[in-house]
């Protein structure tokens, strides 16, 4: 069987290795396991994701089903061993990647889900929606831990399923964990904490689509409607000794199993995502 991906020489650069051939719909999202696996998932208008091994040949693995409409975007936790998607209709699911099984739907949300991306640690979710809100949830219980507002007062639900033009189109996690930014259609991207409710910086920009943070969190770029790509030079701030025990603790175990910890109830606190 050939590897992939296969040796190639300088020549053979850029030649099309593999066609994916499956989805009935546009394919709206792509995302790699982050263990180096070759694991690709790709997320469809058709109301799947497909799960494929690029080590065999792009053979596909397994199809998700549970989504009543189209499917936007997937994030991968760090380890790889859970997959978020979310998609039209208020949907936020995760996904047991070992066992191809859905484990939750996440409610909270109420219009469509457009984005979503984990904290460098695996403890922290967060959820971009048209209803003018990102979440962040703790994926392990279902828990909404935070709410960054984009519309003041928020809207009921009952507005917020309707139009208006503060639709958040997309959320990144900076890779210290402590920061997220989020792209709004109300021309601005903000940048916050994870424990501030209101944006510790904002900056312009018009017809914002989708965003990432570099690899050192130090720059953020941002894609636009109109073919533009932007940068920023991100807070730079020094977590604080918390942060840094919470993330450390959080690489190895879930929220369940810091909670289970033979230790006092203060220091149990101390290393815990709290609402």
């Amino acid at each position: 069987m050939a590897s992939f991906p296969p040796r190639v020489n300088e020549k053979e650069i850029g030649k099309l290795l593999l066609n994916l051939v499956d989805h009935t719909e546009v394919v709206r999202d792509l995302t790699f396991a982050p263990d180096g696996s070759l694991i690709l998932v790709s997320a469809s208008r058709d109301k799947t994701l497909r799960v494929w091994d690029l080590k065999d040949d792009g053979n596909m693995m397994k199809v998700l089903r549970g989504h009543q409409n189209w499917v936007y975007s997937c994030a991968f936790s760090p380890d790889s061993s859970m997959l978020c998607s979310v998609g039209a209709s208020k949907a936020v699911f995760l996904w047991n990647m070992d066992k191809y099984t859905m484990i939750r739907k996440l409610e909270g949300h109420h219009h469509d889900v457009v984005a979503c991306d984990f904290s460098p640690d695996g403890a922290l979710l967060a959820t971009a929606s048209y209803d003018t809100r990102v979440y962040i949830w703790d994926p392990h219980n279902g828990d909404i831990l935070m709410e960054f507002g984009h519309l003041f007062p928020p809207p009921t639900p009952i507005f917020a399923g309707g139009a208006n033009d503060r639709w958040v189109r997309s959320v990144s996690f900076s890779h210290d964990g402590l920061h997220v930014a989020s792209l709004a259609d109300d021309k601005m991207v903000r940048f916050w904490r994870i424990d501030e409710d209101y944006p510790v910086q904002v900056a312009p920009l018009s017809n914002g689509l989708c965003c990432a943070f570099s690899t050192d969190g130090s720059v953020l770029a941002a894609g636009t409607h109109d073919g533009s790509v932007y940068f920023w030079a991100t807070p730079r701030q020094v977590p604080s000794l918390q942060h840094l025990c919470r993330m450390s603790v959080r690489r190895v175990m879930p929220t369940q199993e810091v909670q289970e910890l033979p230790i006092p109830s203060k220091l149990l606190e101390f290393l815990s995502y709290r609402i």
